[in-house]
């Protein structure tokens, strides 16, 4: 705030003015025979008119005001950090950055507090992964599992909101947890002025950053984990990732000791822990895979990328971390390491492998090799259940009557002992054979005719039938399946496919990726080669080897197919992932797939994919390897009746999850009144400081949400850092079950706490910039508290100071009026001149009288 000067003497103004006229014409006067030179009288006659203007002035009255805070009258807030980061070491330092905290906000280095309690009201909180009050800041523990410093925050603008809050010291290292894009919401916040704790100097660190996890149909590597380990300090050394598989089964989870800093670890052993039935130790954690690079340069980032292929379904956990060769016991003898800490070493990573099987509908209008082949396939794959329905007689019109007299059931049944007239087909009706059923219900009727017995499946695969053998009900309720309940849906080339089995302009043939209103049939093809588009290269199902040149090798070693369903092309939004080349050198399309709706279609338009693998054994295995992964491709993203969905609030710092479940009746309409229990079971958590941790289940009660009819929600807040497998239970309104699901995740709050170990002093600058604040060094804290009172704040009063009340103001005439004489007598020259003048002057005296 800006001081400013007022007369109050107005009145004195003219007086003041002839007084200051009347002092410059003396001076002049007497100054004008002067017997220094003519600079030296200047200066003395300045002087003097300062003096006397110095003393005019004081008849005016002038006031010197402005404003400042009023004490007691603002508030101010000192905000400290208490997460975990502030247990780091700088380079170079004995202590913590939370030890230099406490100093400073403790004993005697603390007395800049006390000139800040004259002038205002001070509040003291502390904030980890929320904010709290204290009235000492000795109780700083720095134990906190994050840096909520966005919700500390807003959380003391909204405190003090209408409130005369003058500003906030803000003590941190920067690393906020829950500010990933860096621009927090600063509105309604006073001055910010923050204190950065800690050094830009690089620590030796190993850190693990950008964890992913991707999962394909791809048979050899369904799921792929990448990683980017950050080392800093650890030029030309060799860093080493595991990957390792984390144990449901046993009740106690391994001991980890990387979420505390190096600073405050102590040495902790797995203990033996009480169970059911007796003493067990924990399972120990198995090593999956295992890599290793050399860090080329420091703070490089080392890429690492592991392909696996577990042997279970349903969720699983891993834990992924990385360690110098050198130090790879760190983990359980942390004491060991050299690393300013281990908690962002690891990562538990989660997988989740379905729970299947998935049942697919296998719908064909005769006996063919396809189907042995296909059914051969998915033998190997216990995730994959085909039902097959394949009819081995059509239907014949009801006057062709070639039984016995008075039989009206199909005499292919004849002989298979004492039948109901319901367990035989009629003249008119086709002979189907039910194929891999559940029960002797199942397809017994045919075709499914509701959207209950259709919906059961997860996908319909049609081969060499045509579309007459449904009816147009049927039709409809396969386009639905499709679209509305989010099947998939393909079809086989076989001889009464697609065109010639009449597809066009109906509810199938709408939903299929290719045109079939051929204007004129085209001539046989033959000798037909497969290979792959550069859509099918980006598909990893389509492909069958892990490198291009394999892949094209593979491809061409495939014998020649002799059957093609030639189509006029393939509709806008498909993607047709391999073709086939006829003798012309012509390319056809052979295998179409598209979205639909909520689900997907394919159209695998060769009729003789089985030549692939009837002569040579290598190309059936490859054949086989095929159908699995197209299958997988197929029911990949089909829905359940019971659904599960985590979200995750972003910013959130206690990391706090709502799990929802969506759930469906027998037709997929969402179901209002069913009953949702929750299971959710830690998996792999460090131990607390009381003892081993063990293997812990939580049940909630999932309530209906009221923006969504199906959708039950519950939220669950994690405690520790690991993984979490929650399991939901659905029943109806009789009790009954609908159906249940398993979902899991990690929750790694030491990781994102540490991911960054040097200050972010940019976002304490824009956070101070925006609000007005500034960049305070803790050393300048004696010398900011002095300033504030004069700085901008809510409440102040007005201050006034008389000029003419100021010593200095008698001071400064004493000192212009002082001056002549003691330059005269400081210069010889001048002070024997002036003793001569006078002299002359005395003795003219007489003479002028």
């Amino acid at each position: 705030m800006v001081a400013a000067l007022f007369i109050s003497g107005r009145d004195w103004l003219l007086p003041a003015a002839l007084f200051l006229a009347l002092s410059l014409g003396v001076v002049f006067w007497s100054y004008r025979q002067a017997a220094a030179g003519g600079s030296v009288r200047a200066l003395c006659a300045f002087l003097k008119l300062l003096g006397i203007a110095a003393l005019a002035a004081c008849l005016l009255e002038p006031l010197w005001s402005g404003q400042r805070a009023k004490p007691g009258a603002n508030f101010f807030v000192l905000l400290a950090d208490n997460s975990q980061g502030m247990q780091i070491k700088d380079q170079g330092e004995t202590r913590s950055r939370g030890q230099l905290l406490q100093a400073l906000l403790t004993g005697e280095s603390a007395q800049w507090q006390n000139k800040l309690n004259e002038n205002f009201q001070v509040r003291r909180y502390f904030f980890d992964s929320h904010l709290q009050p204290t009235r000492e800041f000795s109780e700083l523990l720095f134990d906190g599992r994050s840096s909520a410093m966005g919700v500390g925050l807003n959380a003391i603008g909204d405190r003090f909101n209408g409130q005369a809050l003058a500003g906030i010291l803000l003590f941190t290292d920067g690393n906020a947890t829950d500010i990933p894009d860096g621009s927090p919401d600063l509105r309604g916040l006073p001055p910010v002025y923050p204190v950065v704790m800690g050094s830009d100097v690089a620590i030796k660190d190993l850190a693990l950053n950008n964890v992913t996890v991707s999962q394909t149909s791809f048979e050899d590597a369904p799921v792929t984990i990448q990683a980017d380990a950050n080392a800093v300090g650890y030029a030309g050394g060799t860093i080493v990732a595991q990957l390792l598989a984390v144990s449901q089964e046993s009740q106690a989870a391994r001991t980890n000791l990387s979420s505390l800093s190096k600073a405050s670890q102590t040495v902790k052993e797995s203990r033996e822990i009480g169970l059911p039935g007796g003493n067990a130790r924990p399972a120990p954690e198995t090593v999956v895979a295992e890599q290793t690079q050399k860090v080329p340069r420091d703070g490089e980032n080392l890429s690492f990328r592991f392909q696996v292929k577990p042997d279970k379904s349903g969720v699983l956990f891993y834990r992924l971390r990385v360690s110098s060769k050198t130090e790879t016991n760190s983990f359980e003898k942390p004491q060991t390491s050299s690393e300013a800490t281990l908690a962002n070493n690891s990562r538990i990573v989660v997988v989740d492998r379905g729970r299947g099987p998935y049942r697919i509908l296998y719908v064909s209008g005769r006996p063919n090799w396809e189907y042995k082949f296909l059914q051969r396939a998915v033998e190997a794959d216990d995730q994959i259940q085909l039902v097959g329905l394949i009819r081995v007689a059509k239907r014949e019109p009801k006057f062709d009557f070639r039984g016995r007299v008075g039989e009206s059931s199909n005499p292919l049944f004849r002989g298979f002992g004492n039948q109901s007239k319901e367990e035989t087909e009629r003249y008119d009706q086709p002979v189907l054979v039910r194929l891999n059923t559940r029960d002797e219900v199942e397809l017994r009727g045919g075709f499914p005719k509701t959207a209950e017995e259709l919906y059961a499946y997860h996908a319909v695969i049609v081969d060499d039938l045509e579309a007459e053998f449904f009816t147009p009900d049927q039709r409809t309720l396969v386009q639905k399946f499709v679209s509305e309940r989010g099947g998939g849906f393909l079809m086989l080339g076989g001889q009464e496919s697609f065109q010639q089995g009449k597809f066009q302009r109906t509810p199938i043939g709408d939903m299929l990726p290719v045109y079939l209103d051929q204007s004129a049939p085209s001539s046989p093809l033959a000798d037909l080669h497969l290979a792959l588009t550069r859509e099918g290269w980006l598909q990893p199902w389509a492909r069958l080897r892990n490198n291009e040149a394999d892949e094209r090798s593979r491809q061409s070693g495939m014998p020649a197919f002799q059957v093609l369903n030639d189509v006029r092309g393939i509709k806008p939004g498909a993607s047709a992932i391999s073709t086939v080349t006829d003798p012309e050198g012509k390319l056809h399309p052979a295998l179409v797939v598209q979205r639909f709706g909520n689900g997907r279609t394919g159209a695998l338009l060769i009729g003789d994919l089985w030549r692939w693998g009837l002569r040579d054994e290598e190309l059936h295995r490859d054949m086989d390897k095929a159908w699995r992964q197209m299958l997988r491709w197929l029911v990949a993203d089909v829905p359940e009746r019971v659904s599960f969905q985590l979200e995750q609030q972003r910013g959130d710092p206690n990391e706090a999850v709502q799990l929802q479940v969506r759930v469906r009746d027998q037709k997929f309409q969402p179901l209002d009144n069913a009953t949702v229990t929750l299971s959710v079971q830690t998996i792999g958590q460090s131990p607390s400081t009381n003892g081993p941790a063990t293997a812990r289940t939580i049940r909630l009660n999932a309530e209906p949400a009221l923006s969504e009819p199906g959708l039950y929600q519950a939220t669950y807040i994690p405690r520790e850092s690991g993984g979490y497998k929650a399991e939901a239970v659905v029943t109806n309104n009789v009790g009954a079950e609908v159906g249940r699901t398993e979902l899991g995740w990690a929750n790694d709050l030491a990781a994102e706490e540490f991911r960054s170990l040097k200050p972010n002093r940019a976002l304490l600058e824009s956070i101070a910039k925006k609000t007005g604040g500034e960049v305070i060094q803790a050393g300048q804290l004696a010398k900011f508290v002095e300033s504030l009172p004069n700085r901008k704040v809510p409440i102040t009063e007005d201050w006034n100071r008389p000029l003419w009340h100021q010593s200095g103001v008698f001071l400064l005439a004493l000192a212009c009026f002082i001056a002549v004489p003691i330059y005269y007598l400081d210069t010889p020259e001048l002070a024997i001149q002036m003793s001569e003048k006078q002299s002359r002057t005395t003795h003219r005296a007489p003479e002028c009288l």
